[in-house]
């Protein structure tokens, strides 16, 4: 089986789940950039996994141009979603039906995914460009969540990773 696994990531958490999953999979697994994917890999693949971040409430306008256009392509094979952002730190907020961003996300587009998952980021404020230092401590501390502009915090569960990485073999 020939699997693709696309992601869309802002600050490469996305990208490192998304490597993650492919060495979980058997078989011939590329990971690429949603961004820089040709037509013909998307054709040739089995099967398409796509992750992709939130930053400041928001996927990447490019998340929705690209299911918009490949959507009948998508629905007519086997597919699987992930979101990955901050707020799924949170318990109760780590789920498809709980993770607001996701929800929303997976009822307004026609793309119907088998599987769907929603990780938690990372956050790294020394990584992060001033303005949006600023702004991810301001959401942080109206949410409860560290503001220490010093720190690099993993908050993704690796084995909740691999638990959705069993479910798509």
């Amino acid at each position: 089986m020939e699997t693709l696994i696309l992601y869309s990531s802002r600050d490469g958490q996305t990208k490192k789940i998304a490597d993650f999953i492919a060495r979980e999979l058997s078989g011939n697994v590329t990971v690429q950039s949603l961004h820089e994917v040709a037509e013909s890999s998307l054709v040739r693949a089995d099967r398409i996994i796509i992750g992709a971040s939130i930053r400041y409430g928001h996927f990447e306008r490019a998340l929705d141009d690209f299911v918009k256009k490949q959507t009948a392509l998508l629905n007519k094979k086997p597919s699987a979603f992930f979101g990955v952002n901050l707020t799924a730190r949170k318990v109760g907020k780590d789920t498809p039906e709980t993770n607001v961003y996701v929800r929303k996300f997976l009822r307004r587009i026609q793309w119907k995914p088998e599987l769907a998952a929603v990780f938690a980021g990372a956050l790294r404020y020394p990584r992060y460009r001033f303005l949006d230092r600023i702004m991810i401590q301001l959401i942080m501390k109206i949410t409860g969540g560290e503001t220490d502009p010093t720190k690099e915090i993993e908050y993704t569960d690796w084995q909740k990773v691999k638990a959705f990485a069993e479910k798509l073999t």
